[in-house]
């Protein structure tokens, strides 16, 4: 016997873009129920965004005391030796999880929101099912007037190469028992270097493995030199160009160069990251015969499905996967629910690649502008010119800037190089607030910041920056 309640909105999924609704719905009086199947955060908060930083930091730190022990460092500092706890560094990445996990579901509660822990399964449009949610451990049924797809993305898994054993992906990257001695990562694109990098400062031995030309290939070459420059430094090795085939008998991975020859390498443990694609399975969804996008649920500029009230975001809806689009759409649904005019329609959506140096991309690359036909200006400024990189002893990399010829309107900027991810919030507001080179030029920037280097940019693309 299962127990049914009633509610106007009806989230399955508590990543970015389902809580962000839930806790908007709640501010809004929507009577809202989060499905949830884990923990409220989702991918990002759980396994993905935050930990993966957090991890990030802890194997720059260490990366620096080695460095000061082997008597690298250019400041004179000299240490002993560092030894590594990976289980208290683990440890302390799980602390943080735990207390932002905490803090979104205390902002579900305060916000009138119902949180239900369980897989949610599709009844149909306006029905959901939930094993094991109910009052006496049966199944709770929930009626809403609205539902929204909130599913997020899973890796994906190379048939030939499945997950199992030494073949792992980055949720087990996330969360290692002991460090491999020797860790190869399939898959050149952000999330497989920021896990590459984050080992081989660990200590690791680390070789990346990408099919493309190059790595990073959804960004332009300029932009991505810096990194592959830094990837040398670290004495990790890029193989591009090269396919991977599987595992031989003995475990070792089958790889083919560019020439066709068959390679193989020993390793460790084998970190899978080609990519993510849109969770659409496990929870019924076919029950509601959606129109698709190709693996996404299709959705328009307010993130209505084919069906009548049934929404979805993030990246259960495509490409750009990224949280910060999932949380602008959720915040945006429950508006439009409340009985608001909007229209996810931004001019710009930033995407950071937390690398070193990190990549930032906002808005149009030159190429990107020239092939819609839009004649442009454009300008570089280099970090090495830059009084803060150099404190920073990271003067690598440079600020770019695309604007147009005829008006002077800013379309784009691209930026590498240390802390650039900061810079993104910069970026991103001077595109959606219209903004023009001489709107950035005339704005009083702070000294000494790596902030100046946006303002020297577009002194550039006028003509006249005043440090280069």
């Amino acid at each position: 016997m299962s127990q049914t309640i009633d509610t106007q909105l009806l989230i399955i999924g508590g990543g970015p873009g389902g809580y962000v609704a839930a806790i908007r719905a709640g501010q809004l009086g929507i009577k809202t129920v989060l499905v949830e199947a884990v923990n409220p955060g989702g991918t990002c908060l759980n396994i993905g965004c935050i930990p993966s930083k957090a991890l990030i930091h802890a194997a720059e730190e260490f990366a620096k005391v080695t460095a000061f022990a082997k008597g690298d460092s250019a400041l004179g500092i000299r240490l002993q030796a560092p030894t590594l706890d990976i289980a208290k560094t683990v440890a302390w990445k799980d602390g943080i999880v735990k207390r932002l996990t905490g803090g979104v579901g205390a902002l579900l509660k305060k916000n009138g929101v119902r949180l239900v822990h369980g897989l949610g399964t599709i009844v149909d449009g306006k029905t959901v099912d939930v094993e094991g949610a109910g009052e006496n451990g049966d199944t709770l049924r929930i009626r809403c007037d609205h539902l929204l797809l909130a599913t997020g993305s899973v890796p994906v898994e190379l048939p030939f190469l499945p997950f199992g054993g030494k073949v792992i992906s980055s949720t087990e990257a996330l969360s290692p028992k002991a460090l491999p001695k020797r860790l190869i990562v399939v898959g050149g694109g952000y999330i497989g270097l920021e896990l590459g990098i984050v080992y081989r400062k660990l200590g690791c031995e680390v070789a990346v493995i990408e099919a493309q030309d190059r790595i990073l290939p959804a960004y332009d070459a300029e932009l991505t030199a810096p990194v592959a420059k830094h990837l040398k430094h670290l004495g990790i090795l890029a193989l591009t160009g090269h396919s991977v085939l599987g595992l031989a008998d003995n475990g070792a991975l089958k790889v083919r160069n560019a020439e066709g020859k068959e390679l193989a390498f020993e390793a460790d443990q084998i970190l899978v990251a080609v990519g993510r694609k849109p969770k659409t399975d496990g929870f019924k969804l076919e029950a509601l015969q959606l129109d698709m996008a190709g693996r996404a649920i299709k959705i328009d500029d307010q993130c209505r499905t084919s069906m009548r009230h049934v929404w979805a975001i993030g990246d259960v809806a495509g490409e750009p996967m990224l949280a910060h689009r999932a949380m602008a759409q959720g915040e945006m649904v429950a508006e439009i629910i409340a009985g608001k005019k909007r229209h996810f329609q931004p001019a710009a959506m930033p995407a950071v690649c937390f690398t070193d140096p990190e990549v930032v991309v906002v808005g149009l690359s030159p190429d990107e502008a020239r092939a819609q036909g839009i004649e442009v200006k454009t300008a570089m400024f280099p970090f090495a010119a830059n009084g803060r990189a150099m404190t920073l002893e990271s003067s690598e990399g440079f600020v770019r800037v695309v604007a147009r010829a005829d008006n002077h309107r800013i379309l784009g900027w691209q930026a590498v190089g240390v802390q650039v991810s900061e810079l993104s919030i910069a970026f991103v507001q001077s595109i959606e607030m219209g903004a023009t080179l001489e709107d950035i030029a005339a704005t009083i920037h702070p000294h000494p910041t790596l902030g100046e280097t946006v303002q020297e940019t577009a002194l550039r693309a006028l003509g006249h920056a005043l440090h280069i």
